[in-house]
């Protein structure tokens, strides 16, 4: 097949820029009325029975019992349980979700859902809306998730927010190459290292999240 045949027009790129402007209007209409949020992320391989599916929970029931709404990716495992926390207490409920090859089913606890095509939109939503960022146990997606999170931060395109690290023993061994090589070599800061909060304590990991204050949109220059 030709690059001709494959490349896609100019016709077909100008109605992309409007599908992208409309997912945009969809997240900025539906959460701007909501707040303050907590947007926690993590596994949507986590099983029903795991400590940290279990720990999500009840750091999620404990946010929305706070007055705290709460963002998930909208899927199952640790964002299932982050949705289940916040309904426990009838609280906001949100999940942003997206359109996969394997078509990641939204999670039944879910009171507010917005459907998403393109992962770079959906970033946009976790963020603007949030007060704080609370990173469980995950792969690639759950580490895109906090170091670009940590980069919006370090470089000021997002005002300074709590972001919490859950499940020590999962993260240690990142931390402490973080530490040891990335800081070693000096490609970051050790200030850069203080943006970063762990706990293991739901109580404590909204205790922190409160003593920082919340404002309904956190991020002056992102968007």
């Amino acid at each position: 097949m030709s690059v001709e045949q494959t490349a896609p027009s100019v016709h077909e790129d100008t109605w992309r820029i409007f599908r992208i402007m409309a997912e945009f209007v969809d997240g900025f209409e539906t959460l701007s009325s909501m707040g303050p949020n907590i947007t926690i992320f993590g596994s949507a391989r986590t099983a029903k029975n795991h400590e940290h599916y279990k720990m999500t929970v009840e750091t999620a029931r404990l946010a929305a019992k706070e007055g705290y709404g709460v963002i998930t990716g909208g899927g199952p495992g640790i964002m299932e349980a982050a949705n289940k926390g916040a309904s426990m207490e009838n609280g906001s409920s949100i999940g942003l979700n997206i359109s996969l090859p394997f078509e990641q089913m939204p999670n039944p606890h879910i009171k507010t859902l917005i459907n998403f095509k393109h992962f770079f939109i959906r970033k946009v939503m976790f963020l603007k809306y949030t007060s704080a960022v609370i990173i469980m146990p995950g792969g690639y997606g759950t580490l895109d998730e906090l170091f670009e999170t940590l980069t919006l931060v370090q470089t000021q395109k997002v005002a300074e927010l709590p972001l919490i690290l859950m499940g020590k023993d999962f993260w240690k061994g990142l931390l402490d190459w973080l530490n040891d090589t990335m800081l070693a070599h000096k490609y970051i800061l050790p200030a850069d290292m203080s943006l970063m909060k762990m706990t293991d304590d739901p109580a404590e990991a909204i205790d922190m999240i409160k003593k920082h204050g919340h404002t309904k949109e956190v991020v002056p220059n992102f968007v």
